[in-house]
């Protein structure tokens, strides 16, 4: 079959997925037609069960929930504090998912009474959820509207599936989710956050619209607060059902400050803009590490690995620098599948490497306006970063196919941090949804 480059979509390519790993055509489809179309399963590592401990741990499966929308509804029902209850991974928003919870006290006497939300089982530990206490996912998700039948649909997917496993597998790229699954602007708030403009942020978070110019739902509301600058009457015009800015708008119309008022978000709200931030400076690296033509499936020097653990997962922190003096070794264990090449989550320990791995990684920093020291946040010092190292590669998972009426379903797990839409774009070739 010829096959010739294939260019990302522009909202896509605004967040740093510019490229496709693979250069088979694939078929789009509609993904998320409907919440029902997107099922996960959260791959756990439980907490100890301890019958005298001091937190409760809830499995949940809600249907159409923001992750962080859940769990303020949580805690609101049970009584606790607004930002009390955890979590290990963070879910889409429009799809059926299954994950755990945590919190410091006892268990629920009665359901939950939210909407679209079901608890299947409780227990008591002895330690809660922090992020990142799960292992990864299992999707069902369906494809529809496909531009072929199903079942060529399917061969075709076949086709690029071949071609993924018989080269580097897939880039891990941040799936567009992550910077805003309805309104992807949380990166653009976090550049305001790490260059000390919570001002910036507020409005940023208040009024921009979405990047690549689509309508989205309050964006009338967006646009008049944007021209009359009035909180009070904002706060009129926003939906009840946007909490987070109106959280926002009711501290400014107390007459706090914008710095003030964006220290009323939940910390973990907070962190989430920073690490979208994060997150576009990666995907941004990663994208010119591919149009530099260096490799994905082996180190260069000045690049990092992460080790494989026993269990399959990776330490962040702990990153192995790859020099002239062991690139021979390092590329062994990468060849023999126990550890990965791993590419930099900018933070203000993030190293100074020479050569061109380190020269890419100084150019995207450079056009964003942005250096290391600066994601010490001294505004905002509780959730300034480090840094940490992310693997630039998934390998292609098994995965199941199957024809459903006029539709595809793919069935495959993948390890935590990977993202399910970023499988599926190079297999729709039109991003992630349509």
């Amino acid at each position: 079959m010829l096959t010739v480059p294939i260019h990302p979509p522009a909202v896509e390519e605004a967040v740093g997925l510019g490229f496709y790993a693979s250069r088979t055509p694939g078929v789009a489809g509609r993904l998320k037609g409907t919440p029902d179309d997107f099922v996960v399963s959260e791959i756990s590592d439980y907490p100890l069960p301890d019958p005298s401990g001091p937190y409760t741990v809830l499995r949940v499966r809600s249907r159409d929930w923001e992750q962080h929308e859940l769990a303020s509804a949580i805690a609101r029902r049970l009584g606790l504090a607004a930002h009390a209850v955890q979590w290990a991974g963070t879910k889409d928003r429009k799809a059926v998912a299954e994950r755990l919870f945590s919190y410091r006290g006892p268990a629920p006497v009665r359901d939950l009474d939210l909407r679209g939300v079901e608890v299947l089982e409780t227990y008591s530990a002895r330690e809660g959820l922090v992020l990142g206490h799960h292992y990864g996912n299992a999707f069902a998700i369906r494809v529809e509207e496909l531009d072929a039948d199903p079942l060529n649909a399917a061969a075709r997917y076949r086709e690029v599936e071949r071609e993924l496993r018989a080269g580097f597998g897939i880039p891990n790229f941040f799936g567009l989710q992550r910077f805003g699954e309805v309104r992807p602007i949380t990166a653009e708030v976090g550049r305001c956050v790490v260059r000390g403009d919570l001002a910036g942020a507020v409005d940023a978070y208040l009024t921009a619209p979405c990047p690549d110019g689509r309508p989205g739902p309050g964006d009338l509301a967006r646009r008049r607060f944007a021209e009359h600058r009035d909180p009070v009457e904002a706060l009129r015009e926003f939906p009840a059902e946007y909490r987070f800015e109106r959280t926002l708008l009711e501290h400014l119309a107390r007459g706090h400050t914008p710095e003030r008022a964006f220290r009323a978000l939940s910390r973990e709200l907070r962190l989430l803009f920073v690490h979208a931030f994060q997150s576009l400076l990666f995907n941004r690296w990663l994208t010119r590490r591919y149009g530099a033509g260096l490799p994905f499936d082996r180190p260069v020097p000045g690049d990092r690995l992460l080790r494989l653990q026993r269990d399959g997962t990776l330490r962040s922190q702990d990153a192995i620098p790859v020099a002239d003096d062991n690139l021979n070794e390092c590329a062994d264990v990468v060849a023999r599948g126990r550890a990965l090449v791993a590419g930099p989550l900018v933070g203000f320990d993030t190293p100074v490497d020479p050569g061109p791995v380190g020269e890419l990684f100084e150019e995207a920093l450079s056009a964003e306006g942005v250096t290391r020291s600066q994601f010490r946040l001294p505004a905002t010092p509780e959730i300034a970063s480090r840094g940490a190292w992310r693997p630039i590669v998934v390998p292609v998972p098994p995965i199941a196919l199957s024809t459903e009426e006029a539709s595809v379903v793919f069935r495959f797990a993948l390890p935590k941090g990977a993202y399910a839409t970023v499988l599926l774009r190079e297999f729709l070739k039109t991003g992630s949804s349509r």
